[in-house]
């Protein structure tokens, strides 16, 4: 009995592991038909009679992108949509530019984790742990340092120095989504009652009001 517990347990546990990243692909490649009305959990393969080269193709992550905004940083994804030749690979990426002092707000990515690489600059990074802990894990990166942060988890990015700063992040998954956490609960459409906000974060509810007025 016991021993057929322990096998039921261990593949629970594999398949649990199986089914926490993209799934795997069964053919050379299956380059995304951005254009196809057909809606399944990826996206649809195009007739690989009919892929050429800049199906895998994508120009441009050399240049760097306007920093002008209310954070001071810009991301470039490089992900299924902007790449056709992801789709099935469990993999994209991106280029974060960072005006001086700029930052990546707080945000997660619900289906991947992301390896960051420092390419110029001196940044700040860190990420909280869930409930109950919520413990704060953070480090300063110098160029060409590499720091993870696991699948899931609340995660920011400061560039410290006076000049830009440049940073390549890889994730494991073709569309890895994002929720910049600032944006989601004080900008969602429509907004989430004032008392709510104003309770879950212990504050007057016209601060909640004021918030929600900048998103």
């Amino acid at each position: 009995m016991m021993s057929r517990l322990l096998i039921f347990g261990l593949l629970l546990t594999t398949c649990s592991i199986a089914l926490a990243s993209d799934p795997s692909p069964l053919q050379d490649f299956c380059v995304a038909d951005l254009k196809s009305p057909v809606l399944v959990n990826g996206v649809v393969c195009k007739d690989a009679k009919l892929v050429q080269a800049d199906d895998f193709l994508f120009r441009g992550l050399h240049r760097m992108e306007n920093t002008s905004n209310d954070v001071g940083s810009n991301v470039t994804a490089v992900a299924v949509a902007d790449l056709p030749g992801l789709n099935t690979l469990g993999i994209s990426m991106a280029r974060i530019d960072f005006a001086p002092m700029g930052i990546n707000p707080p945000h997660t990515h619900p289906r991947a984790t992301e390896i960051l690489t420092v390419i110029e600059g001196r940044i700040l990074v860190g990420f909280v742990t869930s409930n109950p802990e919520n413990r704060l894990i953070t480090k300063v990166l110098e160029k060409g340092d590499v720091f993870v942060f696991p699948q899931g988890l609340i995660h920011f990015q400061k560039n410290l120095g006076h000049g830009y700063a440049i940073a390549i992040a890889g994730l494991s998954s073709q569309n890895p989504g994002v929720i910049t956490i600032a944006n989601v609960v004080f900008g969602s459409n429509p907004n989430i009652v004032g008392d709510i906000l104003a309770k879950a974060f212990q504050v007057d509810i016209n601060v909640v009001y004021q918030i929600q007025s900048k998103f």
